[in-house]
């Protein structure tokens, strides 16, 4: 999936001028070539199963970085590892800034992450556009302060499940078009997991798609539960990507700290006593973790 070329000139003044002013008036003049749906847009066929390769990557990710020598021992069980341009949930500082080129050296690939402003959710419609091109501009700006090639893959994580509130859905799409009309490209971190709403059967990740009206995404889903999810479990060879129950997903994410038991019991044994998920033979520590599996050793095209 190529990047979209739209405003190459403008990205290529923003590299020289790499200030959040310049970027916020790049996708000033991405939102005006956004076209927000008015309303659901449907497939005109169902989507199939995108060819995948024969073979699977395990990779984790985890809001704190846990030290180098604790990543270059992990990096002898996972092949990439996630990576937040900015402080992570809950967290006012961001402990990944600055470590992308040694954990280049160590041979990782990566899945990099942006979590919205929790300060200024979208509250409105109205603003949820204004809002979603801000943080895009801040999305950016963190990929390229820790030095992100042209292309990298940047993941908006949105953990909520079930359909997208419309607010949530436009501030969504405002950052996926600001992403994708800059040097990056937009990936969006979202559930993959059937949910019951009024009688039907909803996974975030197909309605955005049906939502998001032909727009580029690459989608990293998380669905823990047992089964598919095999639980906290590092598997030789790992899970296929076939598996998590979204044919059109570039990465899975199968186990999650905390575990949420209510998806997990019939993998618990498989979690710590604490509920948490721990790298295998507690490596790094017991540094505990979240479980990844993709058809690429670097999802997010960082290196």
């Amino acid at each position: 999936m190529s990047p979209l070329r739209k405003f190459r000139c403008h990205a290529d003044v923003v590299r020289q001028i790499p200030s959040y002013a310049a970027l916020y008036a790049l996708v000033l003049l991405a939102g005006a070539a956004i076209a927000m749906p008015a309303a659901r847009v449907a497939h005109r066929s169902a989507p199939s199963e995108k060819a995948k390769g024969m073979r699977s990557y395990v990779g984790f990710d985890r809001n704190d970085y846990p030290g180098d020598s604790a990543m270059a021992e992990l990096k002898r069980i996972f092949a990439f590892t996630g990576y937040w341009v900015v402080p992570p949930p809950g967290e006012s500082n961001n402990s990944w800034t600055g470590k992308r080129d040694v954990l280049r050296g160590m041979g990782y690939g990566f899945l990099v992450l942006f979590q919205p402003n929790a300060k200024n959710p979208p509250g409105v419609i109205e603003n949820a556009n204004g809002m979603g091109m801000r943080d895009a501009a801040r999305a950016i700006a963190g990929a390229m302060d820790n030095g992100f090639p042209r292309g990298t893959v940047i993941f908006l994580d949105l953990e909520q499940g079930g359909r997208l509130p419309p607010q949530q859905l436009f501030y969504a799409l405002a950052w996926i078009d600001a992403v994708n009309a800059s040097r990056f490209r937009a990936g969006v971190y979202c559930s993959g997991i059937s949910l019951n709403e009024g009688g039907s059967s909803v996974i975030t990740a197909e309605d955005l798609r049906e939502q998001a009206a032909g727009r580029k995404i690459v989608y990293w889903v998380f669905n823990d539960m047992c089964p598919p999810a095999p639980g906290c479990a590092v598997s030789n060879p790992p899970p296929m990507m076939s598996a998590s129950g979204v044919p059109f997903a570039d990465v899975w994410q199968y186990a999650q700290t905390p575990e949420e038991r209510d998806r997990t019991a019939r993998c618990a044994a498989t979690y710590g006593a604490d509920g948490k998920c721990y790298a295998p033979g507690r490596a790094a520590s017991g540094a505990f973790l979240d479980l990844d599996v993709a058809d690429s050793p670097d999802p997010s095209r960082g290196r």
